[in-house]
């Protein structure tokens, strides 16, 4: 048999994936058909790794500078989140730059929809805060369920998880749950709350960094092992590309998601690294300080904001005296306040007000 002459890919250099196809495959029949789908299958791969490249590279880049009034509205609340926190906030930045290209997109993309699920959803929330509460996890960590399942008791994944809280079968019977052909307590909404509270309670056991955590609850703790191995870092920004796609943009979502419930950041969308930081950053109380205040120890849903109006005590001052107050105190039910003698005076005469306001405020914020 004459063998075919060569075939020169010069042409095909810069012809559009579909043309080449085409001029291979209908045209030129002299290519076997063995290496006619190893070619293809190659092609396919490599379109897919560019599309993916793409996808990568609009998720984590810096963003556009915000547009004057007259282009597209930025979506509510955006801008404000690139400025700097407040001395003595949880937050050593609102955002970190890494996630600003991805919390934008997403911002735009769900924003309208997770605002009313701040409605519709709240039952749900109020539900999932107690439970937080009760094993001490941060209530912030409600927003998983969100793009878990979007608060759908019957959402099922690819994979075969299911329910709010999109438990395994194996990780859900670890933790208690009961999953038969007749009994899947998976889509019980407390239940498996309850759950999902022991699960992230043991990853953060391990990990000590809710960005891993994330990443461990969606690609499980061994990718997360893996991942902080072969990068040698124990920083989610750093290590994230070592982590699968899925995961690494799954903590992205969180962030976005809890940024647009909450408009500020809080320990749940810090690295423990960032932690430590904004640590340092607080200088501790001197003997002098403690020696001019006193404590008390209060349970209730106090907030920060009510407690300066009524005692009139300096908003700054009493961040530093009562640091991660209205996380912690959201978070365990108490906190030992710390306040001058006369504003502490004032505390006490009107704290049946300050508690009724502070409800006020938070009927406010999750009605946002």
């Amino acid at each position: 048999m004459k063998k075919a002459p060569p075939i020169s890919t010069a042409p095909l250099k810069n012809k559009p994936f579909r043309s080449v196809l085409r001029e291979l495959f209908c045209k030129d029949l002299r290519i076997c058909p063995l290496v006619g789908i190893l070619f293809f299958i190659g092609m396919a791969h490599l379109a897919m790794a560019q599309a993916d490249n793409k996808i990568t590279a609009a998720a984590h880049s810096p963003g556009p500078v915000p547009a004057p009034p007259t282009a597209d509205p930025v979506p509510r609340g955006f801008t404000q989140l690139l400025e700097p926190a407040p001395p003595g906030s949880q937050s050593v930045a609102r955002l970190h730059p890494l996630a600003i290209g991805f919390v934008k997109t997403y911002m735009d993309r769900y924003g309208n929809g997770l605002r009313k699920m701040r409605d519709w959803g709240r039952p749900y929330f109020d539900m999932m805060d107690q439970v937080l509460a009760q094993h001490g996890l941060p209530p912030q960590l409600k927003y998983l369920a969100v793009i878990e399942s979007g608060l759908q008791s019957t959402a099922v994944s690819w994979a075969g998880a299911v329910g709010p809280w999109q438990f395994m079968p194996a990780t859900a019977r670890r933790y208690g749950l009961t999953v038969t052909r007749s009994v899947d307590q998976r889509m019980d909404f407390v239940k498996s709350t309850q759950a999902a509270a022991k699960y992230l309670r043991a990853l953060y056991t391990e990990f000590q960094d809710w960005l891993l955590v994330i990443a461990a609850y969606n690609g499980g703790e061994a990718r997360v092992r893996q991942a902080m191995r072969k990068s040698g870092q124990t920083d989610f920004w750093k290590l994230q590309y070592y982590l699968p796609t899925e995961s690494m943009n799954h903590v992205k979502k969180f962030i976005a998601t809890h940024y647009i419930f909450e408009e500020e950041g809080s320990e749940t969308t810090m690295t423990l690294q960032e932690r430590q930081k904004n640590e340092k950053l607080t200088p501790a109380l001197s003997e002098e300080e403690k020696k001019e205040t006193i404590t008390l120890l209060i349970t209730g849903r106090y907030k920060k904001e009510a407690i300066i109006k009524y005692t009139e005590t300096d908003r700054d001052e009493f961040i530093r005296f009562n640091p991660a107050f209205d996380e912690q105190i959201a978070r365990q039910g108490n906190y030992l306040l710390r306040l001058s003698p006369a504003c502490m005076q004032v505390f006490t005469e009107r704290k049946g007000v300050i508690l009724e306001e502070s409800l006020q405020l938070l009927l406010r914020e999750r009605g946002r």
